[in-house]
């Protein structure tokens, strides 16, 4: 055989390869992406504060009551309006809805609420600080569960869903404890949006959410693996914060984007996306950034979204984004 022959065989060869790796690559992507969990929940930065204390009054250390096994606590489902205690019913009448579980002992006659929600506020998890002698912005999104005792009925029952939906024993409510004591130790970073192709039922879901609704389907999930029995005479329906767009790109993470000069142009494109959402703006800033933020993701048909730790480019597709209030069955 000639040398140009084998040179020819050889090219051949690491061609078929790379398009092997290619498809191989293409074939492990898993839509939607699964949210990343860590070992252990490492300390906030200090540089994030949030506006209203997280958790005021549940245990510092995020210790859950424990119940008597053979006692009979009342599962209820809780649902208010997002900052009621500020606006009243406003984001309610858009079904922008914070949701909660209650529970009650038949035995201490004590009753408590838990819920999963942002350490620093719902714009420090979805939007980043773009910090001046910092390259990467800078992210305060971490969300954790709070447990504390007490249900403030009018809260939850003047605009929204104070409902009882099951019994459970004090056994199965230790055994959901410690797996809440474990699921907030590993999930630790809150996501607002849920993204997928269209509007379309079967279409594809490239993201998936992880807020306080998402936490309370988790735990009615693992509250009927532990034989609890759920119904609702009214329709369950939850928050959904929707964008819509094409198949997303990766583009890496913090160290491979802002810490290397041939990511200088995406590295500056991640910031200048950022910048309209930057928090504390005077109203005429607000106003103009609003119309810079509708022209990036609209006009231009750009979101970067920030997941597990990595940036990934959405090209959006209308209807761009979406606020749902849709059915999730109790299991």
């Amino acid at each position: 055989m000639s040398l140009a022959v084998n040179i020819l065989c050889s090219i051949l060869i690491v061609c078929f390869q790379d398009i092997v790796h290619s498809l191989n690559i293409y074939r492990k992507q898993e839509w939607p992406v699964p949210y990343r969990r860590v070992d252990q929940r490492p300390e906030a930065d200090s540089y994030c504060e949030a506006l209203y204390p997280f958790c005021p009054t549940g245990d510092r250390d995020g210790r859950i009551a424990y119940f008597r096994d053979w006692d009979v606590i009342s599962v209820f489902r809780l649902q208010a309006p997002v900052w009621e205690f500020k606006y009243g019913d406003v984001l309610g009448k858009m079904h922008i809805m914070h949701d909660a579980i209650g529970f009650s002992s038949a035995e201490t006659e004590r009753n408590y609420t838990m819920e999963w929600y942002e350490l620093f506020q719902l714009g420090n998890c979805t939007f980043p600080h773009l910090l001046p002698d910092v390259a990467a912005p800078f992210w305060c999104n971490q969300g954790a569960a709070c447990f504390f005792e007490g249900i403030d009925d009018i809260h939850w029952s003047q605009n929204g869903t104070l409902e009882k939906v099951g019994e459970i024993t004090g056994s199965q409510f230790n055994e959901m404890a410690q797996w809440v004591q474990d699921d907030n130790q590993t999930g630790i970073y809150y996501e607002t949006w849920t993204v997928r192709s269209s509007p379309d039922s079967n279409s594809t879901v490239w993201f998936e959410s992880y807020d306080c609704s998402q936490f309370v389907h988790r735990t009615y999930r693992k509250l009927n693996e532990l034989g609890a029995k759920l119904a609702s005479r009214s329709q369950t329906n939850y928050t959904k914060i929707y964008l819509y767009s094409g198949e997303p790109t990766y583009l890496g993470n913090d160290s491979t984007i802002f810490g290397q000069a041939s990511m200088k142009k995406l590295a500056a494109d991640i910031r200048q996306f950022y910048h309209p959402f930057r928090p504390h703006q005077s109203y005429v800033d607000f106003t103009l950034s609003l119309m810079e933020a509708y022209k990036k993701v609209v006009i231009d048909k750009s979101f970067y979204l920030y997941y597990n730790f990595e940036y990934w480019h959405l090209p959006m597709k209308y209807p761009y984004i979406q606020v749902t209030y849709e059915e999730v069955p109790l299991p």
